[in-house]
C-alpha cells in the first residue's frame, strides 16, 4: 500500500474517507466538504489508483485540517475504504460516497452528538434526485429507516456507508474490517454483539443520489440481492442457506415493514404519486428474487463488477435533476 502526500494543518476532528477513480469523479462531494462549518477540523482521504488521479484535492490543502491520498487499485470498494480507514487520524470517521452530499452543518451535527456515549451517529437522508417515481422508490427502500423528517434517538439500525463511527470501534474488526464494510451484514452484527450503540441525528442531512432509469434500477435491485445474500452465505452453514433460500419468497414482507414508518412519511410529505408504493413493492420483490439466487450459490463476479460501476459512477444512472450536484 503507497500513501500519498499528506498535508497536515491542525489535528482533526472527523475523518471523511473518499473511494474513487478520479478526482472529476469525487469533485462535487469534496465542494461540499468544503462548504461544511467545521471544514477546518475535517481530514479529508480520498483512496484512489493513483495520487496523480486526485491529487486536484490539494488545491484545498488550506481549507482542511489534513488532505491524504491513499494509493489502491479500488476495483473492489470494500477493502478500498478499509485501507482509507486505517490511515485516518481522527477519533471519528465518516465513510462517503461518490453520489452523497451532505448540508453545511453535517459534520458539525456528526460531532457534537459523537461527543456522548454513541458509537455511531447516522445522518437523516433526503433524496438528491427527486425526478420520479423509480428515484423515490429506490431512496425510500435503501434509506427509509433514516428519511429527512424522522425524529432524533436511538437507532437499531445504521446503514454500512454514509454513517460516522468511532474510529477504535471500526479497527476493533481488525482483519475483517474489509470484509465487513461489504455488503451484508457482518458490520452490524459485530457493532451490536460488541454492546455499541448508534444515533439518528436529523441535524446532520445528507443528500443521496439514485438510479433512476428503468433498466438499470431494475439491475440494481437484483445486484443488491445477489451480494447481499453471497457474503452472508459465506459465514453461513449448509443448513442456514437452504432456510434463507427457500424463505427468501417472505422478504419482501420484512423489507416492507422495515421502511414503512418511512414510506408513509415521504409519500405524504412529498405527495408523491401512488406509483411510488408500487415501485417500492416491485424492487423488494425482485431484490429478494435477487437473494435467492445469492443463496443458491450463483457466482457474483460479474455482479460485484457492475455494482461497483453503479456505485462509483450513480450520476450517469440518476436522470437529468442530479447533474446539478456538478457544479
Amino acid at each position: 500500500m503507497k500513501y500519498g502526500e499528506l498535508q497536515l494543518l491542525s489535528t482533526p476532528e472527523l475523518s471523511v474517507v473518499l473511494a474513487t477513480d478520479t478526482y472529476a469523479t469525487i469533485r462535487p462531494v469534496v465542494d461540499r466538504f468544503r462548504r461544511q462549518t467545521i471544514h477546518d477540523r475535517i481530514e479529508l482521504i480520498l483512496i484512489a489508483p493513483s495520487a496523480d488521479n486526485v491529487n486536484g484535492v490539494f488545491a484545498h490543502r488550506d481549507e482542511f485540517a489534513a488532505i491524504q491520498i491513499v494509493e489502491d487499485p479500488v476495483v473492489d470498494l470494500a477493502p478500498a475504504r478499509a485501507a482509507g480507514i486505517r490511515a485516518a487520524s481522527a477519533p471519528y470517521i465518516f465513510v462517503g460516497e461518490t453520489h452523497s452530499y451532505p448540508h453545511p452543518e453535517f459534520a458539525e451535527a456528526l460531532v457534537r452528538r459523537l461527543s456522548e456515549s454513541w458509537t455511531a451517529v447516522a445522518p437523516a437522508f433526503g433524496n438528491a434526485n427527486p425526478n420520479g417515481p423509480l428515484s423515490w422508490a429506490g431512496f425510500i427502500s435503501d434509506y427509509g429507516r433514516w428519511v429527512e423528517g424522522t425524529e432524533a434517538g436511538e437507532a437499531s439500525e445504521f446503514p454500512i456507508y454514509n454513517v460516522c463511527v468511532r474510529r477504535d470501534a471500526l479497527l476493533a474488526l481488525g482483519d475483517r474490517l474489509g470484509p465487513a464494510l461489504a455488503h451484508g451484514d457482518e458490520w452490524s452484527v459485530a457493532f451490536h454483539s460488541a454492546g455499541h450503540r448508534a444515533y439518528l441525528e436529523p441535524g446532520a442531512r445528507l443528500d443521496h443520489v439514485n438510479v433512476a432509469p428503468l433498466g438499470n434500477w431494475i439491475r440494481e435491485r437484483i445486484l443488491a440481492g445477489m451480494l447481499i445474500a453471497n457474503h452472508r452465505a459465506s459465514r453461513w452453514s449448509l443448513a442456514r442457506r437452504i432456510v434463507y433460500f427457500f424463505g427468501s419468497p417472505l422478504l419482501p414482507l420484512v423489507f416492507i415493514a422495515r421502511v414503512l414508518p418511512g414510506v408513509r412519511r415521504t409519500v405524504s410529505a412529498k405527495n408523491l404519486p401512488v406509483s411510488v408504493l408500487f415501485w417500492i413493492a416491485f424492487g423488494m420483490t425482485i431484490k429478494s428474487m435477487g437473494e435467492m439466487v445469492g443463496y443458491a450459490g450463483w457466482p457474483v463476479d460479474s455482479a460485484e463488477k457492475e455494482m461497483h460501476e453503479y456505485e462509483v459512477h450513480k450520476l450517469k444512472y440518476a436522470g437529468r435533476m442530479a447533474h446539478k450536484e456538478r457544479s
